[in-house]
């Protein structure tokens, strides 16, 4: 009797920590939110369609040999067209919200009030979000994943000049103005490490500018000022929109507001002084860009020491303004690297990019830190989403924190068959899922988690190469068929 009783005992405990448990929603906290996310350009398509002007990305695709196989987001996935019936596909995987950006130049053709406010443009998006809201979804907004209107990179150079400050802030203005009442979740900037980097350092992003040394094929720049000018105006359009949105919008609408940042996770090479002070330097230049100044108002020393008067300085006005202009941040994560110590860069380097305070890579000793993946820059690592999180949780005062991208790719696969089968997809997020559900059990404030992407879609520089999404799409017809994955990750969010 007293063994089965013990027996009884050990078993209702191992039920309780989860071990016989099914992995499921019902593994988070209740308010725990699950969805999926898109962007603008990568998923509208109708590019010339409702009244909408052109942003940089439209100039940059139609230059012959900027984008793979010459694609374009002229049709992209059709969405403008199509997306009641992709929401539709939401609900079916039982999500609870849907990540979405809302183009610059279909609600401000000309990127400015001047130029009027596109009624058009207003009505689509206003149609969205109540179809999102309608069938059971949380919308979760981006105001800009990096399409600038040309109008205004034509004008004054788009985010290389503070004048870009006043017209961000207007475009926000009408967003929050015409969809507040309905949207809960605003973001500012999608990774404007990415775009600040792949835009104005190697220019193999809209729109386009680097330094003669880096490509003969860009038109202008000067990689190794450009990316940090145009972050410090993000961080200056960003802080201004926060304060706006918190002081006329806010206590009537109830939202939160925050930015979305991009890193990778690091790991020394060696276990030296050397290479952990490497490792520093490295999410420094990715992550601490903009998450220092918006946590503690300013850049980190690191970036100071090794950039000198490359490095804008915000005033002591701008840096009060910065500091504390955010609800929640937004964290995208896709794998992680090794880093090795180098010597600092001369003058002339690269040194927006992280190679440059370290020699990061995938590989130690000619083995990888994960498999690599069908884009060889992508190493699946679950565990340094937990290490970033928790590395998030000590240095950045314990913040909300939203998972807003992770995802993995596979080829494009010529047979409907083929492509959907993508059980590679279900093990990488439900690994990464259980290694959020470690860092919350540690005390990190995770409230959500959303898959990159929803549908395959346009992939910057890449075009339609890569496939992100939980549903595929044949570029010939645009005909929707959702994988094995949407299937696994719709039986994870059931409710009973």
């Amino acid at each position: 009797m007293g063994r089965r009783l013990l027996f009884t005992l050990l078993l209702g405990a191992l039920f309780c920590n989860g071990a016989y448990a099914k992995f499921s929603r019902y593994s988070f906290p209740k308010d725990f939110i699950f969805g999926t996310g898109s962007a603008a350009y990568q998923y509208e398509g109708a590019y010339k369609e409702g009244g909408r002007g052109p942003s940089i990305w439209d100039t940059f695709t139609h230059i012959p040999g900027k984008i793979m196989n010459n694609d374009t987001g002229d049709v992209a996935n059709d969405f403008y067209h199509r997306y009641k019936e992709d929401v539709n596909l939401l609900t079916d995987m039982n999500m609870d919200a849907f990540r979405f950006s809302i183009s610059w130049t279909r609600i401000l053709p000309n990127g400015s009030l001047s130029g009027g406010i596109n009624k058009e443009g207003v009505a689509f998006y206003n149609s969205l979000i109540d179809e999102v809201i309608a069938k059971g979804l949380i919308p979760f907004v981006t105001i800009f994943h990096w399409d600038t209107p040309q109008a205004l990179e034509s004008k004054y150079g788009g985010f290389l000049s503070e004048d870009i400050v006043k017209d961000y802030v207007d475009f926000a203005e009408v967003c929050f103005r015409e969809f507040g009442d309905r949207v809960k979740y605003w973001t500012t900037f999608n990774e404007p490490f990415t775009y600040s980097a792949y835009g104005y350092g190697k220019g193999v992003f809209a729109p386009g500018r680097c330094s003669p040394y880096v490509s003969k094929s860009c038109g202008a720049g000067d990689s190794s000022r450009e990316p940090y000018t145009v972050a410090h105006h993000i961080h200056l359009s960003h802080a201004a929109a926060v304060r706006l949105y918190r002081a006329r919008y806010q206590p009537a609408q109830k939202g939160q507001i925050g930015m979305v940042v991009v890193t990778h996770w690091f790991v020394p090479y060696s276990d030296t002084a050397a290479d952990r002070a490497a490792v520093q330097r490295s999410l420094d230049f990715i992550f601490g860009w903009f998450m220092d100044p918006v946590v503690h108002g300013d850049y980190p020393g690191t970036m100071r020491g090794w950039l000198g008067d490359r490095l804008p300085t915000f005033t002591p006005e701008q840096s009060a303004m910065v500091r504390g202009s955010y609800d929640f941040i937004g964290v995208n994560y896709y794998t992680t690297y090794y880093a090795k110590s180098v010597p600092p860069p001369s003058s002339n380097e690269l040194s927006y990019d992280v190679d440059s305070r370290a020699n990061t890579s995938g590989f130690r000793n000619g083995k990888p830190i994960g498999p690599q993946e069908f884009t060889p820059i992508f190493f699946n690592y679950p565990p340094g989403l937990r290490e970033l999180l928790l590395y998030t949780k000590r240095r950045y005062n314990n913040p909300v924190i939203y998972v807003t991208e992770n995802g993995i790719d596979e080829g494009n696969n010529s047979t409907v068959p083929e492509a959907l089968k993508d059980g590679h997809r279900i093990s990488f997020h439900s690994k990464h899922l259980q290694f959020i559900k470690h860092a919350i059990r540690n005390g990190v404030n995770v409230k959500g988690y959303f898959t990159w992407t929803f549908m395959d879609c346009f992939e910057w520089g890449d075009g339609y190469l890569d496939r992100f999404g939980l549903v595929y799409v044949d570029r010939r017809t645009l005909k929707r068929y959702r994988k094995q994955s949407s299937y696994w990750i719709a039986d994870f969010l059931k409710r009973p």
